[in-house]
């Protein structure tokens, strides 16, 4: 392997890849590519490629401007529902989060990003909200080659919330969190009443607010073991829906069929993908889909993500019954994904709660 010598500012992420790799050979697990062994052989399979698409594009100004009609409004939130329906995953323009402010946030992710590594871990900031890597894996197909501020949206505007000499970034987070906060409630409601959900004007999904929300500031340093690293290992989101600013380097990629397909970075669009918890309880007519991140070996990435969350004690419902899930919890679900990381290296999610 070749050394990688880390930056004052950069995360050990090399050290734990390392680390993991030489427990992946001591257990005689072949790493490639796409994790895929033929078990007679151990001969490494080949990845499919992978292409490149454009997710359904949304002009969801239509659901909040004055002189929309109902018949566009109408057009609009069927737009939405089939996206949802059909790919998890669809695009927004006209989505009421400025591209100044996007712009403005970008710039202070980068001096966030740029402190000091023993800055990121032991100064506190942001309600003590860094993490980097993947503190639970056990093999190098585990590890995110990632660091973050997940941040409760309720720290932001805390007056014991650190920002160290960063005293700028307090406004423009907070201004963010507002703005996609009110772009995620406007979506979740249509989609609820797209499926008939007679109380979605007033709050919905309820147990959602300030205090149980978040937004999370990603970075993804690049890669020297690109294409062998994940930035953000396979998964679904725990949550009711996501909205996602991505920066035009690209990276993600989503589960189509049974395909990775990355997505076409657009600018001036926002990402929108269905959580599990939507999944639950529109009775899998939207769909929670699997989505990664792959590194890159010479850019680096950010992104911007907030995640529409109820209350650890919020029951997680159907829109009808009868229901192929049991009632749970979000915070039952959230320990059973705990629980599944730990014991497995990865997350099972919704089938644990199957009728």
């Amino acid at each position: 392997m070749p050394a990688f010598a880390e930056s004052a500012a950069e995360p050990p992420l090399a050290d734990s890849y390392h680390a993991l790799l030489r427990r992946d050979q001591g257990s005689n697990r072949v790493v490639d590519a796409c994790a895929t062994v033929v078990p007679s052989t151990g001969c490494q399979a080949q990845p499919q490629p992978v292409s490149e698409c454009e997710l359904p594009m949304i002009d969801v100004g239509y659901l909040t401007a004055a002189g929309a009609t109902p018949q566009e409004r109408a057009s609009c939130a069927a737009a939405i529902a089939a996206a949802a329906s059909e790919w998890g995953f669809f695009q927004v323009v006209n989505h009421g989060v400025r591209q100044e402010l996007l712009d403005a946030m970008r710039r202070e992710q980068v001096r966030l990003f740029r402190l000091p590594f023993e800055a990121k871990t032991t100064a506190g900031l942001l309600n003590d909200s860094y993490r980097w890597g993947t503190p639970t894996a056990t093999s190098s197909r585990q590890l995110s080659w990632s660091e973050a501020f997940h941040v409760p949206l309720a720290g932001i505007s805390d007056d014991r919330c650190s920002y160290g000499e960063l005293t700028t970034i307090r406004d423009v987070t907070q201004e963010v969190a507002i703005a996609m906060s009110k772009l995620a409630n406007t979506l979740a409601r249509v989609l609820a009443e797209s499926l008939g959900h007679s109380r979605a004007g007033s709050q919905f999904p309820e147990g959602c607010d300030e205090r149980t929300c978040f937004l999370r500031l990603n970075r993804y340093p690049p890669c020297p073991f690109s294409p062998d690293a994940f930035g953000l290992v396979p998964h679904t989101d725990s949550d009711f829906l996501t909205v996602l600013c991505q920066d035009q380097v690209g990276g993600l990629q989503l589960m189509k069929g049974s395909r990775w397909v990355a997505v076409k970075p657009i600018p001036n669009a926002l990402i929108v993908n269905i959580g599990d918890l939507f999944q639950a309880w529109s009775n899998d007519r939207y769909k929670s889909v699997e989505h990664k991140v792959v590194t890159n070996a010479t850019t680096e990435r950010f992104s911007v993500a907030y995640f529409l969350c109820p209350s650890y004690d919020s029951p997680i419902g159907a829109c009808e019954e009868p229901s192929p899930y049991r009632t749970f919890t979000f915070g039952e679900y959230r320990r059973r994904v705990q629980e599944d990381v730990k014991k497995t290296g990865k997350k099972i999610g919704l089938p644990n709660f199957l009728m």
